[in-house]
C-alpha cells in the first residue's frame, strides 16, 4: 500500500497550461524579461523544484504563445476603437533604442461611454528611413490605417517640439483637418532649460550636482551624514542626483540638498571626512541662497509639470489657465539676488514667447486648448481671455454643438417636400412678396411651422446659452464626473465635450511606451526583432489598460 499511497501526483493538462499561462504573464507582463529566460539551467531547476512532473516548453513555445496573445489583444484593441462614437485624439514621438534602432510611438486617448479617459498604445513601428515630416504623416497614417480608424475620426495630434514632427503635424493638419498641439511638457522643459544656463546658476547647480556626487561616491561621507541626521533630528533622507535631460530633477536634487543642508555641512566640516585644505565641496553662503530662490522659482513649474503630465484626467483644458498662473506666480515671486532676477526674467519672457499663440482665437481655424477650456465646466467663463474673444468662442462652441447634432440625428427636411418647394406646389402657396422675404431654413406651409430641424437648432443654442450663463465648478473638481451627472441636461455638448476633452496636453503617454519599450530593448536582448518589440510594447503598455 505504501508506494500506492505515496505516488507522486502527475501534472494534469489543466494543471501545465495554468503553469505556462503564469510564466507566460511572468515574461510579457510583470517583470518584462526575454523569453530566452526559459532556456536557462537555473529557471529550469526552479521550475522543477516547484512541480517535477511538469515539462516546461521551449522558447519557441512561448514566442507563439506571445505572437497569438499579440493577436488577440490587437482584434481586442481594434474593436473597442470600433466602438468609439466620440473623436479620438493621438500622441507620437520618435525613440532610439540600445541596437541604435529607431521607433515611431503612437498611442491613441478618448473618452468611454461612462466618462473615462482612456489610453491604448498603437503602434511602436520600426523607422527604417529618414524621419522626415513627409514619412512621419505616411507612417502614421500607416498605424491608423491598421487599426481602422478613418482620419476624420481624429480630433488632434499632439507631439513635441522637434522640427520634423511638427511640420509632420502641419502636414496631417492640412491634409485630415487634425489639430496640432505641441507638447506642454517639453515646452515647460525648453523654458526652464534656458532660464537655468544662466552663468551664475549653472555654477550653483554645478557645484550642487559635484556635493551630491562627493556624497554618493563616499562611503565614510554617507556613514557620517546618516550620524548627523540622527543628531540633528533631520528626516534620514538620501541626497539626490540630477539627470541632464531631465530639469525637473535638478530641481529635486536641489530642494533634497537644501532640506539636509545643515547635517551635509556639519559632515563636510568633520576632518575625517575632509581633510584640511580640502573644502571646496561645500557651497558657498551666496549659492545657498540662490539655490532656495531656484527652488521658490523652479516650484510652480515642477506642479505644473507633474499635473499636466497626467492621462487619467483632462488636463489639455487646463493649458491656458495654468500658463496664466505660471505668469502670474513668477511676476510675483520675490528675487532678492541678481541671479534669481535674471531668472524671473528669462522664464517669463520664455512663457510668452513660446506660448504666444496658445490663446488665440481666430475666424479661420479653431483653437482645440481654447475650445476644451470653453467646455470643462471649471473654466467656462473663460476668464483667461477678452470678453470678445470669448463671445468668439462661445459662438464657436454653438457651431460646433450645432453641427454635432446634426450628424447625430441626421434631421433633415422631408424629401418629398422639398421637391415641393422647388416646384413651388405647396397647397396654399405665398405671394412672390412672402416668398422674398422668408428665409432658407424657413417653411413653406400656410403656418409657417418649424421644420425638425430648426426646432433642433433652437434646443441646442438654448442648451449651450444655458452651459455659459452657469456658475464654474471647483477646480478641484473633476470636468469629467460633472459631465458624467449633467449629460441628461446637455446631450449635445456632452459629446461635443468627449471629443475635446480628451486631448492630453503632454505627449508623456507615448514616452511611457518608450519606458517598457527601454525595458524590453535590454542589453540581455538587444538582437530582439523589430517586430516583436512592437508586440512585446503592445501587449505590456495596453495590459496596464487592462485591455489584454
Amino acid at each position: 500500500m505504501d508506494p500506492f499511497l505515496q505516488k507522486k501526483q502527475t501534472c494534469t493538462p489543466q494543471q501545465a497550461n495554468a503553469l505556462t499561462e503564469s510564466v507566460l504573464q511572468m515574461l510579457i507582463y510583470d517583470d518584462m524579461r526575454p523569453l530566452s529566460m526559459v532556456d536557462g539551467a537555473g529557471f529550469q531547476q526552479m521550475i522543477a523544484q516547484f512541480n517535477p512532473d511538469y515539462i516546461l516548453p521551449s522558447r519557441s513555445h512561448f514566442t507563439h504563445l506571445m505572437e497569438q496573445k499579440y493577436s488577440t489583444t490587437f482584434l481586442k484593441v481594434k474593436q473597442i476603437l470600433k466602438e468609439v462614437n466620440s473623436s479620438i485624439t493621438v500622441t507620437s514621438d520618435v525613440w532610439t533604442s540600445r541596437a541604435t534602432e529607431a521607433y515611431l510611438g503612437v498611442s491613441c486617448h478618448f473618452i468611454t461611454k461612462d466618462w473615462q479617459m482612456k489610453t491604448l498604445n498603437l503602434a511602436t513601428l520600426p523607422l527604417e528611413e529618414r524621419h522626415t515630416a513627409a514619412n512621419i504623416m505616411i507612417w502614421m497614417e500607416e498605424v491608423i490605417e491598421k487599426f481602422d480608424i478613418l482620419p476624420s475620426k481624429i480630433k488632434a495630434i499632439v507631439h513635441d517640439n522637434g522640427s520634423n514632427m511638427v511640420a509632420a503635424a502641419r502636414l496631417l493638419e492640412e491634409k485630415h483637418g487634425w489639430s496640432s498641439v505641441r507638447c506642454a511638457g517639453h515646452t515647460l522643459q525648453l523654458i526652464v532649460n534656458s532660464a537655468l544656463k544662466e552663468p551664475s546658476i549653472k555654477k550653483a547647480t554645478g557645484a550642487a550636482r559635484n556635493l551630491v556626487e562627493h556624497f554618493r561616491r563616499s562611503e565614510l561621507a554617507n556613514s557620517k551624514l546618516k550620524k548627523k541626521q540622527q543628531k540633528m533630528n533631520t528626516t534620514e533622507h538620501k541626497l539626490m542626483q540630477d539627470v541632464s535631460t531631465r530639469w525637473n530633477s535638478t530641481y529635486y536634487m536641489v530642494a533634497r540638498l537644501l532640506e539636509q543642508r545643515w547635517p551635509v555641512t556639519a559632515t563636510l566640516s568633520d576632518p575625517e571626512v575632509t581633510p584640511r585644505g580640502k573644502h571646496y565641496f561645500d557651497l558657498k553662503p551666496e549659492q545657498w541662497v540662490l539655490l532656495e530662490e531656484l527652488v521658490q522659482g523652479l516650484g510652480p513649474f515642477e506642479c505644473a509639470t507633474v499635473f499636466l503630465s497626467g492621462q487619467e484626467y483632462a488636463t489639455a483644458s487646463c493649458l491656458p489657465q495654468l500658463v496664466k498662473g505660471l505668469q502670474r506666480s513668477i511676476q510675483q515671486t520675490q528675487f532678492e539676488t541678481s541671479s534669481g532676477k535674471a531668472f524671473q526674467a528669462i522664464a517669463g519672457k520664455g512663457i510668452s514667447e513660446r506660448w504666444e499663440n496658445l490663446n488665440t482665437v481666430s475666424a479661420e481655424r479653431d483653437n482645440p486648448l481654447v475650445l476644451a477650456a470653453a467646455i470643462d465646466p471649471r473654466f467656462r467663463k473663460l476668464k483667461f481671455i477678452s470678453p470678445e474673444d470669448g463671445t468668439r468662442v462661445q459662438s464657436t462652441v454653438e457651431v460646433l454643438a450645432i453641427k454635432e447634432a446634426k450628424a447625430k440625428t441626421g434631421l433633415h427636411d422631408d424629401p418629398e417636400e422639398l421637391q415641393q418647394k422647388k416646384r413651388g406646389q405647396i397647397p396654399g402657396g405665398k405671394s412672390a412678396l412672402d416668398n422674398l422675404l422668408q428665409s432658407d431654413t424657413d417653411s413653406l406651409s400656410e403656418e409657417e411651422e418649424e421644420t425638425q430641424e430648426d426646432k433642433k437648432i433652437q434646443m441646442v443654442r438654448r442648451e449651450v446659452q444655458m452651459f455659459f450663463t452657469e456658475p464654474p465648478i471647483a477646480k478641484k473638481e473633476d470636468p469629467l464626473s460633472w459631465w458624467s451627472e449633467n449629460e441628461g441636461r446637455f446631450p449635445t455638448l456632452s459629446n461635443l465635450a468627449r471629443s475635446v476633452l480628451c486631448i492630453p496636453a503632454t505627449s508623456t503617454p507615448a514616452e511611457r511606451i518608450f519606458s517598457a519599450a527601454g525595458n524590453i530593448c535590454s542589453q540581455k536582448r538587444a538582437s530582439l526583432t523589430q517586430d516583436h518589440v512592437d508586440m512585446l510594447t503592445f501587449l505590456n503598455m495596453n495590459k496596464l489598460n487592462d485591455i489584454a
